[in-house]
């Protein structure tokens, strides 16, 4: 059985960043049945070294809108300045997914062996295979930061469960 690029990148990304926006609504639901502003949810870490919840969800969105670019040859998309603010987070997700829908599925499925280069925040370029970007880098970063948003509203206090991350019914 083989697997596409796109199925790899846009199929799996967008399901995880729609659960990921259920996860921030019921981080919302939380707060104001226990009568706090939803933002402090936003400005939690794990450690103190560790990017906070908003952050999180930031870099999840990057992963998920710049590796599908770079495969389909595409600028990615300007996300917004970063804030700490919820509705703004769901805008960010919902910018990702409508842009990483509208790449095309066969560029992004021609790139396997296409070199790429990710930059990182700092100017430094890392060199791939689309194959390689998206196996060894872009995935792993992706569920890395969705699972620590998963894990800080858990954290938290946020009544979530297995099926909220997977979005299983």
């Amino acid at each position: 059985m083989t697997i596409s690029l796109y199925e790899a990148s846009v199929s799996l990304f967008v399901p995880y960043l729609r659960n990921l926006s259920v996860l921030l609504d019921k981080g919302v639901a939380y707060a104001e049945a226990r009568k706090f502003n939803p933002a402090v949810l936003l400005g939690m870490r794990l450690a103190p070294n560790m990017y906070d919840l908003a952050q999180q969800v930031g870099e999840a969105c990057r992963h998920a809108t710049v590796a599908p670019a770079l495969l389909a040859q595409c600028e990615p998309v300007a996300l917004p300045a970063l804030e700490h603010d919820m509705a703004g987070l769901q805008a960010r997700i919902a910018t990702s997914i409508e842009f990483i829908e509208s790449l095309p599925r066969a560029e992004i499925d021609a790139a396997a062996e296409r070199n790429v280069f990710f930059r990182l925040k700092n100017g430094t370029e890392l060199p791939f295979t689309g194959r390689t970007l998206l196996l060894t880098f872009s995935v792993p970063q992706f569920f890395f930061h969705v699972t620590t948003a998963y894990d800080l509203l858990r954290h938290a206090g946020v009544e979530l469960v297995k099926k909220d991350f997977l979005g299983r019914k």
